[in-house]
């Protein structure tokens, strides 16, 4: 039976209609594919109907989604969606039999289980090398997600994270006085603010603030661009404070979890970057130059494209655990228990 899979950013939805192929244990077929601006429409239950009637041309009962964020009773909780998500609504809107939801990182993680999968992942520093071990994904988007894979001969479990909201750690004067300007009065401060796609943004906007400059850029994506070309002070350094920033926030869940199985960077704003930040201080923060760093210069750091990978993970995850699920209840699924 043909389900619906879907990974739900702030930004873009990736959607999906999949189905278990004959004899090929949790292997799943695509049989339609689209990406869609969250945006273009009023909610979530209108963007999934958009791609049913023009992609998948076919009615669905099953529905799994990854969504940044994570579930609280009926409602998806994240600073960034594009609109609210209720899984009572959205379940009665579309009439759906069994609804499944996990973290988007969650389902990133499930889907590198594959090492097929990882085929375009380019190295950034480390040993080229696959390794058994647990494996960390982190991911600046829209936000900040980041999940850590456990290896288990009995199937994988993966751990979704919330560290994006963790407290960010300025190393270098500079990145002080960037905090001091973003957070006069002090306070939190979470490294999503500036380890994303609109934290570089943030950044941009910041240096030009200190600098008395005007700014001239209005995208994560312009701001990248001038960087590469070598035509705007300001972005250049944001970008180099954004990728020094990554780094240290990695090598930190990498002393926390100790991927040994590697780390993936995930997402095509980093993918497009990818030289600005080969160049770039990562490394070197990602070692953090402490009594570990002959540890962490032996996990390899690779950066993947974010692609059909969180479906695939989110249709490995929902086919693992036995669906189409249903209870009599009629209660959404989520991680394996009724929420």
């Amino acid at each position: 039976m043909p389900f619906l899979a879907a990974d739900i950013g702030g930004t873009y939805a990736r959607v999906a209609l999949m189905q278990l192929q004959q004899d090929a244990g949790h292997e799943v077929q695509v049989l339609a594919y689209r990406t869609l601006a969250c945006a273009d429409f009023p909610g979530l239950a209108e963007l999934l109907q958009t791609f049913l009637v023009h992609d998948a041309q076919t009615a669905v009962r099953h529905c799994v989604l990854a969504c940044a964020g994570h579930v609280i009773g009926e409602e998806v909780l994240n600073d960034n969606s594009a609109w609210p998500i209720d899984l009572s609504r959205l379940r009665q809107a579309m009439a759906l039999d069994d609804l499944a939801v996990l973290n988007d990182f969650e389902a990133l993680a499930y889907a590198l289980e594959d090492h097929s999968t990882c085929g375009c992942a380019r190295l950034l520093c480390g040993p080229d090398i696959r390794a058994d071990g647990p494996t960390l994904v982190i991911g600046p988007g829209t936000g900040l997600g980041a999940a850590v894979r456990l290896p288990d001969p009995a199937g994988s479990r993966v751990l979704a994270t919330e560290a994006g909201q963790m407290d960010f750690a300025p190393n270098t004067i500079r990145e002080r006085e960037v905090l001091a300007h973003l957070a006069p009065k002090g306070g939190y401060m979470a490294y999503e603010r500036i380890v994303s796609g609109s934290g570089l943004l943030t950044l941009y906007l910041a240096l030009c603030a200190m600098r008395g400059a005007t700014p001239r850029l209005a995208t994560p994506e312009a701001v990248t661009a001038a960087a590469a070309a070598c035509i705007d002070a300001q972005a250049a350094e944001a970008v180099d404070i954004f990728c020094a920033a990554l780094g240290s926030f990695a090598g930190s869940l990498a002393m926390a979890f100790m991927p040994m199985g590697g780390v993936y960077l995930a997402g095509g704003f980093l993918y497009s970057m990818f030289a600005l930040l080969e160049r770039s201080a990562f490394e070197e923060r990602f070692l953090h130059a402490r009594s570990v760093r002959a540890l962490l210069s032996r996990i390899p750091v690779r950066v993947t494209e974010h692609g059909r990978k969180g479906v695939l993970g989110a249709a490995r995850w929902y086919l693992r655990r036995g669906a189409p699920w249903r209870n009599e209840t009629g209660h959404v699924l989520v991680n394996g228990l009724t929420g």
